[in-house]
């Protein structure tokens, strides 16, 4: 399994948003960055991933499961973009912000601190299990 970080601005598509998709999930459209893309593009079916909410409130909310790997995205008639589907997993009890993260020495490398603008990010196994710790849950 593979770890990954999706980010969205909340009051454009927020963690609730995804928890009302229910199972179905929702296509992670509208990605126009070539890492992004290339990030989705090795994704596959069970990854797990943080859903982070980006300007407003700046923090990992919860946990998400890719459930459909990478496809043409719908929003674009530009055969060069992809995306991939994803459904809510499961809330973190508390949300890791973005300022926990940078205060950890343990995520100092974490794309979130270095690669801040990347839409979609990798996230190592152990910084997986940091930020699920910092969330109050398991891995």
């Amino acid at each position: 399994m593979a770890y990954w970080l999706f980010k969205s601005e909340p009051n454009k598509f927020s963690w609730d948003d995804l928890v009302a998709k229910g199972d179905a999930g929702e296509e992670w459209d509208g990605v126009r960055n070539y890492l992004a893309r290339n990030n989705m593009r090795a994704m596959k079916v069970g990854d797990r991933g943080f859903f982070y909410h980006s300007n407003i409130g700046k923090e990992v909310v919860g946990i998400a499961e890719v459930c459909a790997e990478s496809h043409p995205d719908s929003t674009s008639d530009d055969p060069r973009w992809d995306c991939v589907d994803i459904r809510a997993v499961k809330p973190l009890a508390r949300p890791v912000t973005l300022a926990d993260v940078k205060n950890d020495p343990r995520l100092s490398q974490m794309a979130l601190v270095t690669s801040m603008r990347l839409s979609v990010q990798p996230v190592t196994e152990e910084e997986w299990k940091i930020v699920c710790e910092l969330g109050g849950i398991a891995p």
